[in-house]
């Protein structure tokens, strides 16, 4: 007499639970991506609550603290052609925001191309950052305005010493950074480089820039900051299109939404091309904190 017994066959000990692992950590992602979501928002709506709070308890004058729904009219009369009125000064405010980007991108690149590769030199050639870095410092250490009039006296009102200034507030921030990690570039790598034949252009381009390019990608988004907090003053003449000028024109008339509309469309900004600097950093230097 047989007996048949259905038996159903165990799970492999060496068989992976893929499904559910993957799961949590599905979950995990959704998790951090919400949380990372929901700070920010947070962060935005408190604000909001402690403005319009400030602006209702009449404490401070509407010319010092509008409403939010002030500031709002205003960035809808700033970005469209209302009663005969185009935008702010003739310019609606992405043509503002665009001159703005414009001058700051043209400047930058300018700054950082060159603070890129004097930084090189510099923490390549100790002489060089010997008779260098004290001018940097100097550079570093004055404010925008200090020698914007300066320039205009040299250069004119057009577009030339606005680029220029934002150049000169950019290539410090780079330069610094560059010569500081150029320094620091592991010298038994570059020993061991040369050991096996590598000339010295070999090493910097193979050791020495790839170890200097996080630091040097910091400096890049600091230099970008730095040309940021110049704008305004960059467009104190002849600044209209240029958020800096609306701001500028706005405040000699104590319009103070519509300058609120410029600082918040600059932040808005820095904050798109930081965050663009972010996502190329970690493509270029995808080993940074890892080696």
């Amino acid at each position: 007499m047989s007996v048949f017994v259905d038996v159903e066959p165990e799970a492999s000990a060496s068989s992976p639970r893929q499904p559910a692992s993957d799961d949590r950590s599905a979950r995990r992602r959704w998790r951090g991506l919400l949380t990372k979501a929901a700070l920010p928002l947070l962060s935005v709506i408190a604000f909001g609550i402690v403005w319009q709070v400030a602006a209702a308890s009449g404490i401070w004058n509407q010319t010092f603290v509008p409403y939010p729904a002030t500031v709002w009219n205003a960035f809808i009369d700033v970005s469209t052609t209302h009663d005969g009125v185009r935008g702010y000064a003739g310019y609606l405010l992405w043509e503002h925001l665009y001159m703005t980007l414009r001058r700051v991108v043209t400047g930058v690149v300018i700054g950082v191309v060159l603070g890129v590769l004097l930084g090189l030199v510099m923490g390549s050639v100790s002489w060089v950052r010997g008779v260098l870095e004290p001018w940097l410092t100097f550079l570093r250490a004055l404010p925008p305005l200090a020698y914007f009039f300066l320039l205009v006296i040299w250069l004119g009102i057009d577009e030339a010493p606005k680029i220029t200034l934002l150049a000169l507030a950019a290539l410090p921030p780079a330069a610094v950074a560059t010569t500081a990690a150029v320094a620091a570039a592991p010298v038994g790598l570059q020993e061991a480089a040369r050991a096996l034949g590598a000339s010295q252009r070999h090493v910097i381009r193979d050791v020495v820039i790839p170890s200097s390019l996080p630091e040097t990608f910091t400096g890049i988004r600091l230099a970008v900051g730095m040309a940021y907090s110049s704008v305004v003053a960059a467009e104190l003449f002849n600044g209209i299109p240029g958020i800096g000028g609306l701001v500028k024109d706005a405040s000699n008339y104590n319009n103070t939404p519509v300058v609120l509309v410029g600082i918040f469309a600059i932040g808005f900004s820095g904050l798109v091309i930081d965050s663009l600097l972010r996502s190329i950093e970690r493509r270029a230097v995808p080993w940074r904190g890892k080696v």
